[in-house]
């Protein structure tokens, strides 16, 4: 049978593909050996572009609505379970009216994104644009392309509630540690991470209580940031408490403007 949940031939529904736009100088942004007089004095005018990769993402994104952002490796192949498993996640938000953001590409990404179509939701790749081009999975109905990787990254943290981080390398550990650290220094109190795979993570969180918990370099109560989790289910409750606990604040602070 065919694939229903694959979009039609012509551009998504919903949204809109952003144009590819050439991005050698911006690697040399962050290469030493290029770092002449000549060069560093055009770095101002970079801040342009940097601001029209903010505009373009603020207004794509403005009006999704409640959302979650879903990282994993783009390695992972569809017969691995982990796949199955953040399909089935990404699918159980987009029931319950939770847009689904990835980074756009394949592997987990691509469960997400497909997941959320699935279950009828909105689902939306923040791509980035590398050497070795990552080409954009085939279930998005929004997408836009980032040069800068922090760009990206404030992109996935301000209109995300919550993180799920399957089994992923760097940039999902990048991801993962960047949300830790904003929620430990109060930064963004309100935003619930999830590791998937009690398997994959188990060791790195006990290097994370033996090593960094017992020298002192965290507390105790960092631990509680997150959720470590097998069951799609118990991760997508997670982060709808997290909502829930938003959507009172604000209504709090409606009812009693000058509440912090």
């Amino acid at each position: 049978m065919p694939d229903k949940t694959k979009p039609k031939s012509g551009p998504p529904k919903r949204g809109h593909l952003r144009t590819k736009r050439a991005i050698k100088g911006d690697f040399d942004l962050l290469d030493v050996t290029r770092q002449t007089s000549e060069f560093t004095h055009s770095d101002t005018w970079r801040v342009f572009r940097v601001m029209s990769e903010f505009v373009e993402g603020f207004e794509l994104l403005s009006s999704v609505g409640p959302a979650v952002s879903i990282f994993g490796s783009a390695r992972t192949s569809q017969t691995d379970p982990y796949y199955e498993r953040a399909r089935r996640t990404a699918r159980l938000f987009a029931e319950k009216n939770i847009t689904v953001i990835t980074g756009g590409g394949g592997g987990i990404m691509e469960a997400g994104n497909r997941g959320a179509r699935e279950g009828g939701g909105l689902s939306i790749g923040l791509n980035i644009e590398l050497p070795n081009e990552q080409k954009p999975n085939a279930y998005l109905d929004q997408m836009v392309e980032f040069h800068y990787f922090f760009v990206r990254k404030v992109m996935f943290l301000k209109y995300s509630i919550g993180f799920v981080l399957f089994p992923g390398g760097y940039g999902t550990m990048d991801e993962l540690f960047e949300a830790l650290t904003l929620v430990q220094t109060g930064r963004n109190l309100n935003f619930g991470v999830v590791l998937f795979g009690l398997e994959y993570w188990d060791k790195l969180l006990s290097w994370v209580k033996e090593v960094m918990l017992s020298r002192g370099y965290i507390s105790p109560a960092d631990l509680d940031i997150l959720k470590l989790t097998d069951d799609p289910e118990e991760a997508v409750d997670h982060i709808l408490q997290r909502l829930h606990l938003v959507a009172q604040l604000q209504a709090a602070r409606k009812n009693h403007p000058g509440r912090q």
